[in-house]
């Protein structure tokens, strides 16, 4: 009997592990994330969150006057990085007295009119991700309590002195994120899709801001000095741009990723229970 070729064997295992490597969860969750455009999404978001949302946080964090902290203190906590990279993003940010001094009620209500548009990319991405049609247009007040609880959130996250830096202080913030972002979804998709099916999207989000600031302290820190030193401001304006890239990409992955754990942890439940089956005598 002929022997079969081992250039004729290899072809059949590549072929093989082409398959497997093509049924996966990661290449579906690569597939998925390419139709969702997850790159441009997150550089939309990092756009629309400096145009629009951090005008607005630079005046609701002014109105701390028990710690007078100011957007810039919120920032550098929010990156995690050093002391030294914390002064320079300082230098980029007026004091909270001279935010306050120079801010009108026509300028913080058109600051809120713009933030809405912000949300409105967000419960864009989040419908993409689940394949789901636009809202309709009076669902827009959706956008606004949102934004009221995003900005209520992170002022509290910005004013709250308490554990700031305990590990039970990052629990809290942890479990904080995963009931916003659980919420997030929920409300802006409209209830379209059940609470169950969306805490693996809210826990995914969770792990994953806690994981961008460990990589902040490692990258950033030194980054924005760096940028500092060659480029002046812009280049920590440039280090903040990409990290609002990085939050995008967590928020839209970490959704895109509770969505396949979602689906795939019930298909590998089933294979387990009949392998199970199987080998039972």
């Amino acid at each position: 009997m002929p022997k079969k070729s081992s250039g004729g064997h290899r072809s059949s295992v590549s072929v093989r592990l082409c398959r497997v490597i093509r049924d996966s969860p990661a290449e579906r969750g690569w597939r998925r994330g390419r139709e969702i455009e997850l790159g441009p999404r997150s550089l939309g978001f990092a756009a629309l969150g400096f145009l629009t949302l951090v005008p607005l946080l630079i005046v609701v964090s002014a109105a701390d006057p028990a710690h007078g902290r100011g957007f810039a203190q919120w920032l550098g906590d929010g990156l995690g990085v050093s002391r030294a990279a914390r002064d320079q993003v300082a230098q980029l940010f007026a004091r909270p007295g001279q935010v306050l001094q120079t801010t009108t009620a026509f300028g913080l209500a058109a600051l809120a009119v713009f933030g809405l548009s912000f949300g409105a990319a967000v419960q864009t991405g989040y419908e993409k991700v689940w394949e789901l049609p636009p809202a309709r247009w009076y669902a827009r007040w959706r956008h606004v309590l949102w934004l009221a609880v995003l900005v209520g959130s992170l002022f509290l996250t910005g004013t709250t002195t308490l554990w700031r830096h305990s590990a039970a202080g990052t629990l809290a913030a942890t479990l904080s994120a995963v009931l916003f972002f659980w919420w997030s979804q929920r409300m802006l998709l409209g209830g379209r899709i059940a609470w169950s099916a969306l805490l693996p999207g809210a826990a995914a989000t969770a792990v994953g801001l806690l994981g961008l600031r460990v990589f902040s302290r490692l990258v950033f820190s030194p980054l924005i000095a760096s940028s500092a030193v060659t480029y002046g401001p812009f280049g920590t304006v440039l280090v903040i741009q990409s990290w609002l890239v990085g939050v995008g990409v967590v928020v839209f992955g970490g959704a895109l990723a509770g969505r396949l754990l979602h689906e795939e942890l019930p298909r590998v439940a089933q294979a387990l229970k009949q392998r199970t089956r199987r080998q039972r005598p």
